[in-house]
């Protein structure tokens, strides 16, 4: 057996699903750590760049568009009229710049804890970060949590919380306190959406936990979207959708008339989306 030379390859093993995904890497470009955080940024030989944070992928240049666009696009359609959008996390820009793909959505805040992820993500990402400068956007750095704890009742359309995996400083955005902030913070028709992880390896342990504490939260309408992940763990990602309201429809004529461009969404995907594997929760 011809193994791969080690010096060559970036691996982010997941020790407890007995596997691992793999970037053949040319070299790297930036290392460094944050008061928060652990950032590498490599440069690979198939998937562009790649940004990893404490030994997991976050992104590749090349698959990023699939996250970012379900991420934004499926809860933009559900709410019936979003124009006030908070996201939380996101530092990378692709969410943001895929929400302000939508003309009416008046104002987007981005609240991201380590100013350092955006700062790299310009200089090495800088497709993501085309929208930066667009006057609906807002940046402030600091911790989301806090920042939902102290909003306005309903003065939000849409939450994206955008984050990574529910360890470290995200570890409390996956909570049904934090989720009560946001219930607060929503209006009647508001939305929240979270990346969920793996439906194949973290179904048990985040996908069920997080519809029982959003619903618990007060999000009686819970709905969980699948969506293809290649340099995510097992390849199969997901998002989850909470609302007041039914969260399985969408505006789906607006969705096939958009007037922007997207890679791997349409009104189809969205549609296929919700038809979801047997095992989600309904």
């Amino acid at each position: 057996m011809n193994l791969p030379d080690k010096t060559t390859w970036f691996s982010e093993i997941c020790e407890e699903h007995g596997s691992a995904i793999s970037f053949r890497i040319r070299r790297k470009l930036h290392e460094e750590k944050t008061p928060y955080q652990h950032i590498e940024i490599y440069e690979t030989t198939d998937f562009g760049k790649l940004m990893v944070i404490d030994g997991f992928v976050m992104l590749t240049s090349r698959d990023n568009f699939l996250y970012h666009e379900m991420m934004s696009h499926p809860a933009l359609f559900t709410h019936p009229a979003p124009k006030r959008v908070v996201i939380i996390g996101g530092g990378d820009c692709g969410t943001l710049r895929e929400v302000l793909k939508h003309r009416d959505v008046e104002h987007v805040l981005q609240v991201e804890i380590d100013e350092q992820v955006t700062r790299l993500s310009e200089q090495y990402f800088p497709e993501l970060c085309a929208s930066n400068k667009d006057p609906r956007a807002e940046f402030l750095f600091g911790d989301g949590i806090q920042w939902m704890k102290a909003a306005d009742a309903g003065s939000v359309d849409v939450i994206i919380v955008d984050s990574t995996d529910p360890i470290g400083p995200a570890e409390g955005l996956f909570s049904e306190d934090f989720y009560r902030s946001c219930y607060r913070a929503l209006g009647d028709t508001g939305l929240i959406v979270q990346q969920s992880e793996s439906p194949l390896l973290h179904y048990d342990s985040i996908i069920q936990p997080m519809h029982r504490a959003m619903q618990a939260a007060g999000f009686s309408h819970t709905h969980t979207l699948p969506f293809p992940q290649p340099c995510y763990p097992s390849g199969w990602w997901s998002a989850t959708l909470g609302g007041r309201q039914a969260v399985d429809q969408f505006r789906e004529s607006d969705a096939q008339k958009r007037d922007f461009n997207t890679q791997y969404y349409t009104a189809a995907i969205h549609r296929g989306a919700l038809a979801a594997p047997a095992f989600f929760p309904s």
